[in-house]
């Protein structure tokens, strides 16, 4: 106790806990999205895009650094995911296999350049993370994705449910289901981006995937599913970042092995019935009525 209450006292650590909070609660918000969507895999590949954005960065400024980074790996995130989106509408081609080409395209691009990046810097803690070293400008910018992906979830949280479930009647309803669909991707980039200071770009889709799993476990309303993911991925990753302190291990694996461990206890302590059971509509007249 008497080392986290020195550890309190230096400024480093009382931001990488204020990072933690956000991201952790940001990402377990939009956890909701990704499990009702089914697109775990589609983010775990939109993960891998961020070392080719982070590479062209290096090479166009000669300079490795957070901003850099953070814009190219969300520019890359953002055309691959939404470039695989546009494609899907003007073909017969399933959103999966568009994805699959511009995401091995753009990882091997990554590759392909990475040893024309000439920096002394390590890539190391981009590809896992280094929440012990946000700034008070990080901090800003993550809670204004926290803000832009919350406020915008809320507003649109209704459509954004029956695009979701129902396209063809949301479509009749009068709801842009293109735009939803482009609004629902950006959403999850922008977490996916938040988690990549905290956990990097390996391991962040565990931060954006692990907090929903958990709470849908236990209940199938989705107002629960989304702040219940929230409240879990903000204590999640703040516990990591405290113990990984006196065990003397990286913040970023140790917030995705928390949140493992959790998961694998809330599932030995879960009741016998399936949380996804019951039809979407009735998951959408829960969340429209409250």
């Amino acid at each position: 106790m008497s080392e986290l209450l020195e550890m309190l006292e230096m400024p480093f650590f009382r931001r990488a806990l204020v990072a933690a909070a956000l991201i952790g609660f940001t990402n377990g918000f939009v956890s909701g999205f990704v499990l009702l969507r089914r697109s775990s895999l589609a983010l775990s590949a939109l993960c891998h895009t961020m070392l080719p954005g982070i590479v062209i960065v290096v090479l166009i400024t000669g300079v490795l650094n957070q901003a850099g980074a953070f814009i190219g790996a969300l520019l890359a995130s953002l055309i691959v995911g939404l470039g695989s989106i546009a494609v899907t509408r003007h073909t017969r081609l399933p959103q999966s296999t568009a994805l699959a080409i511009f995401f091995t395209t753009a990882f091997a691009l990554g590759v392909v350049l990475i040893p024309y990046a000439h920096t002394a810097q390590n890539l190391e803690e981009w590809l896992f993370g280094s929440i012990l070293t946000v700034s008070d400008a990080d901090l800003k910018v993550f809670f204004g994705i926290a803000c832009f992906t919350l406020i915008s979830s809320t507003l649109f949280m209704r459509p954004l449910l029956l695009t979701l479930f129902e396209p063809n009647i949301a479509a009749v309803q009068g709801v842009s289901v293109r735009w939803m669909n482009y609004l629902l991707y950006a959403l999850m980039i922008f977490a996916l981006m938040a988690s990549f200071q905290a956990v990097g770009s390996i391991l962040s889709i565990g931060l954006l995937v692990v907090p929903g799993a958990i709470v849908s476990l236990y209940t199938n309303q989705t107002r629960w599913l989304f702040w219940g993911g929230g409240v879990v991925g903000c204590l999640g990753a703040v516990l990591a970042v405290i113990i990984s302190i006196p065990l003397n291990i990286s913040a970023g694996p140790a917030i995705v092995l928390v949140l493992g461990v959790l998961f694998l206890i809330a599932y030995l302590g879960s009741p016998s019935y399936s949380p996804l059971k019951r039809s979407p509509k009735t998951n959408i007249s829960n969340h429209t009525s409250t």
